[in-house]
């Protein structure tokens, strides 16, 4: 089930812990994609925290949200980016989309399979997709004060099957958040050492997920919506057509 948008904005931007998780985060995504100029970057599910940075240089940022979600204007303060979206039914054209961020959408959703159907076709050649999920092993996924406490979390594994099962090319991955999903003062100062810590010695699994993958090309099956031969037409809309008996 998706959380309210409301929900999802007031622990990114008006919670002590969810602005330390925003800052994880968005360091890791830079990390990834340092840049994207002159890209189109595409966020779906609840990605705007992650967005910002590309705002400047790209030459189209949009962040899609899901319909049972809900939408709130984005980035305040400027020109909004924001669209309410048909979970498998997004308004981008095929092929069009440089970067991609799933965040809150793919563990949410009641047709997995479909959104990322949806997720390849708008992805364009050489383009990059950035999947982030709750790690099924973490603390974080047991946390239902948090985001990630909600939908169906996933070990990597099982995310990297999936993936290739829909025609992405797992690339790299990585785990973050490896602070108690807590907002005592102790572990809210101690965060960034946990962090650190559970990088360097993974003696516990990060509470969150970060997995690129690539759009594999020509894809090894087809999808609903792309041409099919018919076999037998029944030729009854062609110009010199004739009705054939049934």
């Amino acid at each position: 089930m998706h959380l309210d948008v409301q929900v999802l904005r007031d622990f990114y931007y008006r919670s002590a812990l969810g602005r330390a998780a925003q800052k994880i985060l968005r360091t890791q995504v830079c990390k990834f994609w340092p840049e994207a100029k002159g890209q189109t970057v595409v966020g779906y599910g609840f990605a705007v925290p992650l967005l910002r940075p590309y705002l400047k240089e790209s030459r189209r940022v949009l962040a899609l949200m899901p319909a049972p979600q809900g939408v709130m204007s984005w980035p305040a303060g400027m020109a909004n980016v924001s669209v309410l979206s048909e979970e498998t039914l997004w308004p981008l054209e095929t092929g069009h989309v440089d970067r991609l961020i799933l965040m809150h959408g793919l563990e949410t959703s009641e047709r997995p399979s479909d959104l990322l159907d949806e997720a390849y076709r708008v992805l364009g050649p050489g383009g990059k997709a950035l999947f982030i999920l709750p790690n099924r092993s973490g603390i974080w996924a047991r946390a239902d004060h948090t985001p990630f406490g909600y939908g169906r979390p996933y070990s990597l594994g099982q995310l990297e099957t999936q993936l290739k099962r829909h025609d992405f090319v797992p690339e790299a991955h990585v785990s973050v958040l490896y602070q108690p999903p807590s907002t005592r003062r102790f572990w809210m100062k101690t965060g960034p050492f946990w962090e650190q810590v559970g990088r360097a010695v993974p003696v516990t699994a990060g509470g969150v997920m970060l997995v690129e993958a690539s759009k594999r090309h020509p894809p090894s099956r087809r999808r609903v919506g792309q041409a099919a031969k018919v076999l037998n037409p029944l030729e009854v809309l062609a110009p010199a057509g004739k009705a054939k008996p049934v």
